[in-house]
């Protein structure tokens, strides 16, 4: 994996035209306002480590104990999640929010053992919580707390997600670790808890505009119409044109825009209850350490998608997923119009044709907050904001002089001094360390004015 760099090179922007975006460095507010964008599945809020135990991560710098278990989430509309650290180097934010997210949108991605990860969550705790025969699988003898089982399976995760050097510290734990890091086998990705496909489309007024088809591992899903769809007279519909309020797996739904419709957009919803596949990413919509699903309660998950139409010209349907392979945003352009749809993108003009669709990627810097407003014809404009968060080493040179800081609530073993009561890091560190390299850019799609922006970044934090 990719090492985290210590300096961040300054970027050009170019702003104007039909599409515009901004890129910032750091955490940032991207999603404090709710913008914030996702392909769907569970989102929640991490409330801390609530079942750990103490590990040491064995580093040039000198050995340090730190927590490791499992933390826990509250998820939107109801739920509960449990979820082990895949990102050791980088703090967990108190009250981050998380969203499901595929694992090409996380170090995950290009991490050739994150199958192996998955088998260890499906042969471990809390799956496996008859703990006397976890402990006679392992050839744990005096059997396993609930504490030893969090803390080794943490320590076996860890060394297949972010290559450190770290043991368990109770004896215990350490075996147990040792048994699941030895016998892991890859086990696939899981399929996400709720998708629809495609996220956007387009098309003429008059015409049914899909299909959306529905991917989930809940019996049912309810649809929920526009919120306009009273005066708009745009309907959920089936093939056949009946009006739909709910669908299953592979359920396929269409927009009805009537003939007479102004051009414009609208957005349904589809909610369900189920629970998350073990081995789904969570990522943050802030700068906080990303994590893996061990265990779901019943939970609430949703997803949306939206249409956008016009009778002439260009109509473009946009959707976004970010790329860890690329190191960037992939920003994917379909266009149902009778015209081209182009635009600038880093200097660079993009067509998409009548009846076409490309993907761009827009590059971004490791641990860079992102804010892209993407405008088209017609008032059409969409938002994608986040944080691109695909590394999880640190190079040499990052590692020494760094601190680690465990979270206040509950307080494991730390070590050095926590002067700093914000950000902490439950499995992790958060430290004041001066900022070591970063930056600040807006990237623009067609446009004229240049602006440049420089900023230090936060050296990473071992763990």
């Amino acid at each position: 994996m990719r090492g985290r760099g210590a300096a961040r090179l300054a970027a050009t922007t170019l702003v104007s035209g039909l599409v515009a975006a901004s890129v910032l460095a750091g955490a940032g507010p991207a999603a404090a306002d709710g913008t914030a964008w996702s392909q769907g599945g569970a989102t929640a809020t991490i409330g801390g480590l609530k079942t750990y135990g103490a590990a040491v991560v064995h580093a040039d710098s000198g050995d340090q104990e730190i927590s490791a278990g499992l933390f826990e989430m509250s998820v939107d509309g109801g739920g509960t999640l449990q979820t082990y650290c895949v990102d050791i180097h980088n703090p967990t934010q108190r009250d981050a929010k998380y969203h499901e997210t595929p694992w090409k949108g996380t170090s995950l991605g290009a991490n050739k053992d994150a199958g192996k990860i998955r088998w260890i969550l499906q042969n471990s705790y809390p799956q496996v919580n008859d703990l006397a025969a976890l402990a006679g699988k392992a050839g744990v003898k005096g059997g396993l707390t609930e504490q030893d089982a969090a803390a080794g399976t943490q320590v076996a995760i860890w060394r297949y997600s972010d290559g450190v050097r770290v043991d368990a510290v109770d004896p215990q734990a350490e075996r147990l670790a040792d048994y699941l890091e030895k016998n892991a086998r890859d086990a696939a990705e899981p399929q996400a808890s709720l998708t629809l496909d495609p996220p956007a489309l387009s098309g003429h007024p008059g015409e049914r505009l899909g299909p959306v088809t529905v991917r989930t591992n809940a019996d049912s899903v309810t649809v929920t119409p526009p919120a306009d769809a009273a005066t708009s007279g745009v309907r959920i519909v089936d093939k056949g044109g009946k009006p739909v309020t709910s669908a299953a797996d592979g359920g396929q739904l269409f927009f009805e825009v009537p003939e007479k419709a102004a051009d414009g957009q609208a957005e349904l919803t589809v909610q369900a209850s189920t629970t998350v596949p073990v081995g789904r990413a969570f990522a943050a919509e802030s700068r906080s350490q990303t994590q893996i699903l061990a265990g779901s309660s019943e939970s609430t998950v949703s997803a949306t998608a939206s249409a956008s139409w016009a009778r002439t010209g260009a109509i473009p349907a946009l959707s976004a997923a970010e790329n860890c392979d690329k190191g960037g945003v992939d920003i994917t352009a379909a266009n149902e119009g009778d015209a081209a749809f182009t635009f600038e993108l880093l200097g660079i003009e993009h067509t998409i044709p009548a009846g076409e669709s490309r993907t761009v990627t827009i590059p971004l810097q490791e641990d860079q907050a992102y804010d892209f407003t993407i405008k088209g014809p017609g008032g059409f404009e969409k938002r994608f904001t986040g944080v691109l968060d695909c590394m999880t080493q640190v190079s040499e040179a990052d590692e020494a002089g760094t601190t680690t800081h465990t979270l206040s609530e509950p307080s494991p073993a730390t070590v050095g001094t926590a002067s700093d009561d914000t950000n902490l890091a439950a499995t992790g560190g958060s430290s004041m360390t001066p900022l070591i390299a970063g930056i600040a850019v807006a990237l623009l799609l067609i446009g004229g004015t240049t602006l440049t922006v420089v900023r230090r970044k936060q050296a990473p934090t071992q763990r």
